[in-house]
């Protein structure tokens, strides 16, 4: 059986008190890294800057973009499909606004548990990766 992959750019982006911002998609449950869909013409960071600018009003400078690598997991919200992440790492200081297809925005603390239900991608591997790799400030 082949799995149908999903290409995404998608951002651990961590605030200035060292909390990292999720957000949920209308309609669904978990919450997941900012991002999205590569598309064919794009490089990944390209894609970054175009989907949080979208999904979050944000501006961001490619150049700050540390490259993190690529991550996959299940995908959360389409069975049978994996999503492959090119991750990136930004550190921001602006604020954030939920726009287009993002219902909520939460800050965490990404050395700790949550409450929520959050995606494969994110809850088992992206941020098990932040924090084994010493990322995280104290």
């Amino acid at each position: 059986m082949t799995t149908s992959l999903i290409r995404i750019a998608a951002a651990l982006l961590i605030g200035p008190d060292g909390r990292t911002l999720l957000v949920r998609k209308r309609g669904t449950l978990a919450f997941m890294q900012p991002g999205g869909k590569i598309e064919a013409h794009e490089q990944p960071v390209q894609a970054l800057v175009r989907e949080l600018e979208e999904e979050l009003g944000l501006t961001i400078d490619p150049a700050r973009a540390r490259y993190l690598g690529p991550f996959s997991a299940p995908a959360a919200n389409e069975p049978g499909f994996t999503v492959q992440a090119e991750v990136f790492l930004l550190t921001i200081d602006t604020p954030v606004s939920p726009a287009a297809e993002i219902e909520e925005v939460r800050w965490i603390d990404p050395a700790g548990d949550s409450d929520l239900v959050l995606a494969p991608l994110t809850g088992e591997v992206i941020l098990p990766f932040y924090r084994a790799t010493h990322l995280v400030t104290c």
